[in-house]
């Protein structure tokens, strides 16, 4: 199956900004390997957003791993994502959990995690961590099992 024929609108097309937050632009495919279980990972080592206090730019490297299940995100379509944070005020712990929870409302994977590593501000860094496991299932406790292994 192709692509375009699954709905994707940004892959292969001219790549046009969104420069406010903007879950909208956000695209799924079908994962063709529901039969294993599997790790995809993304890392995004120019992350910006603004502080919300006193619209300073922040700047992170943002890591996305998930087990998928029946949809799986679209790179391009994070990428546009991702970008859209660029104007956006919020605090570090709210980038990483908003990003994780649109992701969730997405394709609704079966186990999820986003680490932000933030540069240092004030010689301090902030490195928010938020994850999910499928509840009643064997990735809800794969969840528990790394939020309590952190370092």
């Amino acid at each position: 199956m192709k692509r375009k024929e699954e709905g994707l609108q940004n892959l292969g097309n001219k790549t046009g900004y969104e420069f406010d937050y903007s879950p909208d632009v956000l695209e799924t495919f079908e994962n063709r390997h529901r039969d294993n279980d599997y790790w995809v990972r993304f890392n995004c080592p120019e992350f910006t957003s603004l502080c919300p206090i006193t619209g300073q730019p922040d700047f992170a490297e943002i890591r996305i791993s998930y087990i998928p299940d029946v949809r799986m995100v679209e790179s391009k379509s994070l990428k546009l994502y991702l970008f859209s944070f660029r104007n956006h005020g919020d605090f570090h712990e709210d980038c990483v959990n908003t990003i994780m929870k649109d992701l969730i409302r997405l394709m609704d994977p079966k186990y999820i995690e986003v680490t932000g590593l933030f540069t240092p501000r004030g010689g301090i860094s902030i490195w928010p961590y938020a994850n999910y496991g499928r509840k009643g299932t064997k990735y809800e406790k794969l969840a528990e099992q790394r939020l309590m292994n952190r370092e």
